[in-house]
């Protein structure tokens, strides 16, 4: 009888262990953007192939008030927009995409991240797609979820989407309302509950909390609201002993950088695990860190490898999902425990 008690321990024990790994999401960041050109729907495609539980969108606007998916408020740093149209830089010489039609960006090639080095474009990662090769394009927001969805069909998964809104002070300075129109295409696709597989997220804190109170409302969503949170954050507030209760009050989870989560002073025999991702979870929040890449010299000293930093933030740090450029490893990782 002691055996079979025994037995019984360690199968609720294994159980418990089983709830908490299917807790654990992979979210891949501009979709596999560690193999492709982030953003692309090709970039999706790969991430959703290789097992990502959500998928990222960051959400600009254009003239023409259409959703398209590109991580900068700025078209220059990852499409040949100088070339195409040289002409049309503001005057801090930044090509903006709220300056363009929807049909103009769509005669763009979307290209691998770069910078200008003494006026040459030189890739941002060397190790990535080659900035030179390939036929990519910058696609809708409704294209993104449109493929996304048609993959869970034809696949028979239920993998979710997670939009960002950039930069929306910027969008209402422009005369654009761009959280509304993110918020009304959800509703027209379906995204309407917190049970809906999306989580949408902004930096801005008094726009999470408008789409909390007056859009949500006037739209007849409620779906799960993110907080991010960088380095140097805007609202220390947040980081008082009371500072995640009073966000449970607008936001389900936060998205911090992992710096927040675990201090980058720390070497591989001291971590220093900060208290945020235990606060949060007493608040009820979900934490989803960024960004985890495997890219040469782009992973922290008290990391031995990427796997490591996966461990880390999953299971020293606890966090519930976390966003990676090589979603197909956090994947591996997460099957392998």
């Amino acid at each position: 009888m002691r055996a079979l008690n025994t037995v019984g321990i360690f199968l609720v024990a294994a159980m418990m262990a089983s709830a908490s790994f299917a807790q654990k999401i992979v979210i891949a960041h501009r979709g596999a953007s560690g193999y492709l050109p982030e953003h692309t729907l090709e970039a999706k495609a790969m991430a959703y192939a290789q097992g990502a539980d959500y998928i990222e969108q960051d959400l600009v606007m254009t003239s023409d008030d259409e959703l398209i998916v590109l991580h900068d408020i700025t078209l220059d740093r990852t499409t040949d927009v100088d070339e195409k149209f040289p002409g049309r830089a503001r005057e801090d010489g930044r090509f903006y995409a709220i300056d363009f039609t929807l049909a103009e960006i769509r005669t763009l090639n979307a290209v691998e991240g770069f910078r200008l080095v003494d006026g040459e474009k030189e890739q941002g990662f060397a190790n990535r797609f080659p900035m030179s090769k390939g036929s990519f394009s910058v696609p809708t927001f409704q294209e993104e979820i449109e493929m996304i969805q048609g993959l869970n069909v034809s696949t028979g998964k239920d993998i979710g989407i997670y939009p960002e809104i950039k930069q929306p002070a910027f969008h209402r300075q422009e005369g654009k309302d761009i959280s509304t129109r993110v918020v009304q295409v959800l509703k027209e696709y379906g995204y309407t509950s917190k049970d809906s597989k999306v989580f949408l997220q902004t930096f801005d804190y008094d726009e999470l909390a408008l789409i909390k109170k007056e859009i949500f409302p006037v739209v007849g969503i409620d779906v799960n609201l993110i907080m991010l949170l960088g380095n140097s954050t805007d609202y220390p507030w947040m980081f008082e002993p009371n500072g995640m209760s009073k966000l449970a009050y607008s936001a389900d989870g936060i998205g911090p950088s992992y710096n927040l989560v675990v201090d980058r002073s720390s070497s591989q025999n001291q971590l220093q695990i900060t208290d945020l991702v235990a606060r949060a979870h007493g608040a009820g929040l979900e934490v989803h860190p960024y960004t985890f890449r495997a890219d040469p010299g782009a992973m922290p000293g008290y990391a031995k490898d990427f796997e490591d930093l996966l461990n880390i933030h999953f299971f020293q740090a606890d966090v519930d999902g976390l966003f990676t450029d090589f979603p197909d490893r956090a994947v591996q990782f997460l099957q392998s425990r």
